[in-house]
């Protein structure tokens, strides 16, 4: 017997995105219409599009919707914990995608170039992290680490473990980032502070400390930028 195909009119509301993207592509699918593939399933009063329009209506869009818990998802009707860890485990994969486009071997000659590789990795944490970029004498990415991740009040960071790692990776410079959850770009006298320790303790090991940002969700502060180095 020969397989019928079924005009995507046919199908159910919560395969047509399925339909959609066999047929025409992916770009041509909403943001909604891609988690509807991803939630697999609606309710008997509500198409999985439809609710994930409600989802993505109710956040502000897929950025917000990054940010927010299993706890938080499931508070959505329609939403359990598989549909919620599902959406997260999505989201997740593609902030590592950019997070590794972004980093492979990118040349910095800017601290817009620096934040662009970190924005995507710490920009819009609602706690703060410390984290290090390495670089080689062409001032290419060789690799990055987090040193701390703490609450919102700040982080600790170990100078010694920075330049262990600035030795192993036979780095010769290097950028301190960190992010501020509250969206201030002021740097603190701790931030002052850890800066010069870090300038400090590096100048012996010929490895040279070329910025450090502080970083939110659309903007940063570059401490060579501002003239404080």
């Amino acid at each position: 017997m020969e397989k019928t195909n079924f005009p995507i009119t046919n199908w159910s509301e919560d395969d047509k995105p399925r339909e959609k993207l066999m047929l025409k592509g992916k770009d041509t699918l909403s943001d909604a219409e891609l988690i509807a593939i991803l939630i697999g399933s609606g309710s008997r009063n509500e198409s999985a599009v439809d609710l994930s329009k409600r989802i993505l209506a109710g956040v502000g869009g897929l950025n917000s919707l990054a940010k927010l818990s299993i706890t938080q998802l499931m508070k959505f009707k329609g939403i359990g914990e598989a549909k919620a860890i599902t959406i997260i485990a999505a989201l997740e994969l593609g902030r590592r995608r950019k997070t590794d486009e972004r980093t492979e071997l990118k040349t910095v000659t800017s601290s817009k170039i620096a934040f662009e590789i970190m924005r995507p990795i710490i920009g819009d944490l609602p706690h703060e992290e410390f984290w290090v970029l390495f670089l080689n004498n062409s001032n290419k990415v060789i690799a990055r680490s987090q040193l701390s991740k703490g609450g919102i009040s700040g982080t600790i960071v170990d100078v010694r473990l920075v330049y262990k790692l600035a030795i192993e990776n036979g780095a010769t410079g290097l950028i301190l980032c960190h992010n501020h959850p509250s969206g201030t770009l002021k740097p603190s006298d701790a931030d002052k502070q850890i800066t010069k320790k870090m300038k400090l303790a590096g100048e012996s090991l010929d490895v040279k400390v070329l910025d450090h940002l502080i970083i939110t969700e659309s903007k940063y502060y570059s401490f060579v930028d501002e003239g404080i180095f």
